[in-house]
């Protein structure tokens, strides 16, 4: 019995965390940013708080910071562990921490972890 609590403890474990590029389409905000342990002050950085990243069905990509909009695309691996976004013509993957259908945890190591909760 105890056994049989633990497997379905696990198995709806895994359901929770194992989100699709479905649940990535729609517009996220940045709500926290920590670089070598110390989070960073969004506002003072990206002179706004109105920072975004907005995914489409499509693969394209759109960043939002205040006024400025830049392009991109965007690639969820399959086993839905790494986010790689081009924009421009560079590649950056990150690992994604927790991801479910409002909020998304990703690291990049040279720039630290984000946090981001969906908004549309």
């Amino acid at each position: 019995m105890k056994k049989l609590v633990l497997l379905l403890i696990l198995v709806i474990g895994f359901s929770v965390n194992a989100q699709t590029s479905n649940e990535l389409i729609g517009k996220w905000q940045l709500v926290k940013w920590v670089q070598n342990g110390k989070e960073k002050d969004i506002i003072s950085y990206f002179k706004t708080d109105q920072v975004f990243q907005v995914f489409m069905e499509n693969g394209e990509f759109n960043s939002l910071n205040g006024a400025e909009t830049h392009k991109g695309k965007w690639k969820l691996s399959k086993d839905n562990s790494e986010l790689t976004i081009t924009s421009t013509i560079i590649p950056v993957k990150f690992r994604i921490d927790y991801f479910d259908a409002s909020k998304r945890v990703m690291t990049y190591e040279q720039l630290g972890t984000f946090e981001y909760k969906k908004v549309e």
